[in-house]
């Protein structure tokens, strides 16, 4: 069996979207792949996936350190996001007595320049051949926008990126050497309204993006494992996921704590108001 993997830039990945991580895990076992073609160059070990029905008895995250930028969860758009993820991880570490460690994350600012550098550059240099056929006329007024700023980056701003991506990535590397996980709020707010206008035209709205993005750019930039599990809901119905980021190969550890998050807070899932069911036929 083939895997899957992306090939069109270094910030584009593919990961399974389940409703369990259970499901999860099942689909990301199959992205993997059995054929030898489709081992990548760097060679890691074997995928080391957790057996969830063995743990529910042993404290197999008793020992586990949990690491917390506190700035982090107060730079949300409402504290209702922050204050379900802290309601997590008190259950989490009351349930199984893991350590909860702070710790800080430097540079911020140029994390997050690195990203835009990288994912626009790579992103116009994908598109360029359709836009030289004249096929951009086809795209959305908002995408058009970010083609033109993404225009305006030069090949050493792409090469200073990169150079802060390698920087950035040895603070994470540090980091990980006190602790096994980091958390975050998935998203810095729930789900906005999206605007009649946008529908047609599409939108433009950078502080909304700004909050929507914040906590998921050092595991994209920097190629990290990392998954988002539900923990509740805002007062208007809308999910709140928290992030957790492991380091490099470390998905088993990450999909056992999302396990033990998921069975205290999957009890109180609910059904959104327009709901598919895409596995029930036609």
């Amino acid at each position: 069996m083939e895997g899957s993997l992306c090939d069109s830039g270094t910030v584009e990945v593919i990961g399974p979207i389940a409703s369990t991580v259970e499901d999860a895990m099942l689909v990301y076992a199959a992205m993997l792949g059995a054929s030898p073609t489709s081992r990548i160059s760097l060679k890691p070990s074997p995928p080391c996936l957790p057996t969830l029905s063995l743990d529910g008895g042993s404290n197999a995250l008793g020992s586990l350190r949990i690491g917390k930028y506190t700035p982090w969860f107060n730079n949300v758009h409402s504290t209702e996001a922050s204050d379900k993820c802290e309601d997590a991880l008190s259950q989490l570490s009351k349930d199984h007595g893991c350590e909860m460690i702070e710790v800080v994350i430097p540079e911020l600012l140029e994390m997050r320049t690195a990203h835009l550098v990288s994912i626009g550059s790579e992103c116009l240099s994908s598109l360029n051949p359709d836009l030289e056929d004249g096929k951009g006329i086809k795209l959305t007024y908002d995408t058009r926008v970010s083609m033109a700023l993404f225009r305006s980056f030069t090949a050493g701003d792409y090469v200073a990126a990169q150079c802060l991506r390698r920087r950035i990535m040895y603070y994470f590397m540090e980091i990980f050497k006190k602790v096994d996980v980091i958390v975050t709020p998935t998203t810095g707010m729930t789900a906005p309204r999206i605007p009649p206008s946008a529908l047609e035209s599409g939108e433009t709205d950078m502080p909304t993006t700004g909050y929507l993005m914040r906590f998921v750019v050092p595991a994209n930039l920097l190629g990290l494992p990392a998954i988002s599990i539900p923990v509740g809901y805002d007062k208007e119905g809308l999910p709140i996921g928290l992030q957790i980021i492991g380091r490099p190969w470390a998905e088993a550890t990450i999909l056992r704590v999302a396990s033990a998050v998921e069975k205290p807070c999957g009890e109180s899932k609910k059904r959104p108001v327009s709901y598919y069911d895409v596995l029930r036929a036609n």
